[in-house]
């Protein structure tokens, strides 16, 4: 049985792959992960999302190819 990971994705990116890697993940079209990412940004006062953004750079590993 194939366990599922979270990696960040290489092949469906943006900036660091960290929303395609989530639409990998929960079989979800990356661009709606993308989408509700902008309102969180929207709604919180662009700060705590993009903070939350940079921190998943650095805690989601790169898938290995």
């Amino acid at each position: 049985m194939h366990k599922k990971s979270l990696y960040r994705s290489d092949a469906n990116k943006v900036f660091a792959g960290i929303c395609g890697g989530l639409g990998e993940y929960a079989d979800i079209d990356p661009v709606v992960i993308r989408l509700v990412w902008m309102i969180i940004v929207m709604i919180t006062g662009f700060f705590p999302g993009v903070l939350a953004y940079i921190v998943a750079i650095f805690i989601v590993p790169r898938k290995k190819t």
